[in-house]
């Protein structure tokens, strides 16, 4: 049994559409001028990249909070790269994982990211056939109950 999803594009102007997802959210995509439209949303392109870094960050905090990690702060970045022929699809993805946290295990750090690309997000399943992701890990210590880091980050490269 498959899990549906639904989503809705109502054109608005130009290029831009708006999109309404199944579980009632809505927002704006759109173009670049230089694409011909009026950069009034993100582009379905970023998009994919959000979606890729929800994906992770979803799966990686949840496998994070169940191995008692004490994490204060988990930041993602997702740069692609794109082919400069149509359809353009992303040839290199590489994410940045900052994780900020008090006596983080870089082990359990690295094994929540690789059961993530390996087994839970779909996305990035799904944009591995035809992108190499790379992923970059960087630890950052805080003290016990803090919010922001009091020490050096501590750099881990997959």
């Amino acid at each position: 049994m498959s899990d549906e999803m639904m989503v809705q594009a109502q054109h608005q102007a130009g290029l831009s559409f708006e999109i309404s997802s199944g579980s009632g959210h809505r927002f704006l995509v759109d173009t670049d001028q230089e694409g011909g439209g009026q950069n009034a949303g993100a582009s379905p392109m970023e998009l994919l990249l959000a979606g890729l870094a929800g994906c992770t960050g979803i799966s990686v905090i949840g496998i994070l909070k169940k191995r008692r990690q004490n994490v204060h702060n988990y930041a993602i970045t997702v740069h692609g790269l794109r082919a400069s022929n149509h359809p353009k699809v992303f040839n290199t993805i590489t994410i940045e994982h900052v994780v900020t946290g008090h006596n983080l295990n870089p082990q359990a750090v690295e094994r929540a990211i690789a059961l993530t690309e390996k087994q839970y997000c779909g996305a990035g399943a799904m944009l591995s056939k035809t992108a190499q992701i790379q992923h970059t890990i960087r630890i950052v210590e805080s003290e016990e109950n803090a919010e922001s880091p009091t020490a050096p980050a501590v750099a881990i490269s997959q």
